[in-house]
């Protein structure tokens, strides 16, 4: 079984005023250093037992491709260390290790050795290779001849045709097609079942929020955010939205979640009810009942311009639906401080059985990244009950009729 420790680890890499100072200090070891540091991550720490799995966040240059370099020992730390058990698997930077002028089969030896193969085995193996990579005559033309997602498919294929303690995986799945991609994470998906410890990049919520038991939020270098996916995707979400201003704040909720708020403040959701068609308020409404979500807002400060949006999300968090009035082509405009407005959202209910939350942001445009004047998770909550729909599994009730021909 596989595990992860990491302990105070940190990578610096030296900067020198100019290309003289590098020459001297080499030369006049006695004259002292004459570089800088420059630390591209440092202090990270963290564990993952056997059969865990974990997601890693962050924007570009957070230091998440150099940590899993450190990890999986492409790259030397500078501080702290790495302890890792069991037999290991990485897919880093797309085509690592494939030599451009060799064919796939070729490199697909190669790329086995490195992981622990022996040719034998791999000459055993090849057909099942082969047989999920799904890239045709191609295993035998130069890789260099290979689109980005061929060599996706041949790299995941390798690397995963026999199941490893230890799965680490950058991003590199979000190349390709859409059925690779799905078939990709199932195979992942096995592994976790039979118990691979699983450590991935992705900026897909939805992958992290489905795959991993937990999350890290890495941020200038630094572990910024630890804990269940739903509460640090939600807080990454605040956090672009607040790099020039504005702040975010998260506080458990009386059911145990930890909701997530932020903003600059012009304007603010008072509240927010679901009604039923005869426009009572309820909390629990049956599969497929019309219903209207009512949201209130008050203007704090003047703004030009105020877009309401809202998101519904499982119990997971993964999102079911989400709109915003910009979309819809029906924004505020010229709004002074003080004034107030009701969003009025109707729609038929067609979710399974479960309970949901509601996700609201006022911003000026289609994104909360221009202007986040407002973002709630968890800003109201609800049930939805199947009191007399016939039985069906999934998160969307589409209930079909069936004709049959003989």
């Amino acid at each position: 079984m596989g595990s992860i420790v990491i302990k105070g680890l940190g990578k610096a890499y030296k900067q020198y005023p100019n290309r003289w100072s590098r020459l001297a200090e080499w030369m006049l070891p006695l004259g002292g250093p004459r570089h800088k540091l420059k630390w591209v991550i440092s202090d990270i720490s963290f564990a993952l037992a056997a059969g865990d799995a974990v997601g890693i966040i962050g924007i570009n240059g957070a230091g998440k491709s150099t940590l899993l370099k450190l990890i999986t020992g492409t790259t030397a730390p500078t501080a702290g260390s790495v302890a890792i058990s069991g037999r290991v698997s990485a897919l880093l930077e797309l085509g690592m290790g494939f030599h451009p002028d060799f064919t796939g089969r070729q490199n697909a030896y190669m790329a086995g050795q490195l992981i622990g193969l022996a040719v034998e085995e791999i000459t055993h193996l090849m057909p099942q290779i082969e047989a999920f990579a799904d890239i045709g005559d191609y295993i035998d033309q130069p890789v260099r001849v290979y689109s980005s997602g061929m060599q996706m498919r041949l790299a995941f294929s390798v690397a995963t045709v026999r199941r490893p303690d230890v799965l680490i995986v950058d991003e590199a799945l979000s190349v390709g097609d859409a059925f690779f991609q799905h078939k990709s994470f199932e195979r992942i998906r096995e592994f976790r079942k039979l118990g691979t410890t699983l450590l991935i990049v992705s900026h897909d919520r939805a992958a992290i929020q489905s795959i991993c038991d937990r999350a890290i939020l890495l941020d200038g270098g630094r572990v910024a955010r630890e804990g269940s996916p739903e509460q640090v995707m939600d807080f990454y979400n605040a956090l672009l939205g607040e790099r020039d201003s504005g702040k975010v704040e998260q506080v458990v909720t009386d059911e145990g979640r930890v909701a997530t708020t932020s903003g600059t403040g012009e304007a603010s959701v008072t509240r927010i009810t679901l009604e039923n068609a005869k426009g009572e308020a309820i909390e629990v409404a049956n599969v497929g009942a019309f219903v209207t979500l009512c949201v209130e807002v008050k203007v704090n400060r003047p703004v030009a311009r105020l877009v309401l949006g809202y998101m519904i999300k499982d119990r997971l968090g993964q999102q079911m639906y989400g709109t915003n009035t910009h979309h819809m082509d029906n924004p505020l405009v010229n709004l002074k401080a003080g004034d107030e407005a009701q969003f009025r959202f109707s729609f038929p209910l067609n979710l399974g059985a479960g309970s949901y939350s509601v996700t609201t942001a006022l911003t000026s445009s289609e994104t909360h990244l221009a202007d986040n004047y407002e973002w709630r998770d968890l800003a109201f909550l609800f049930i939805v009950t199947n009191m007399n729909r016939k039985q069906f599994v999934g998160c969307s009730w589409l209930e079909p009729t069936v004709e049959i021909i003989r």
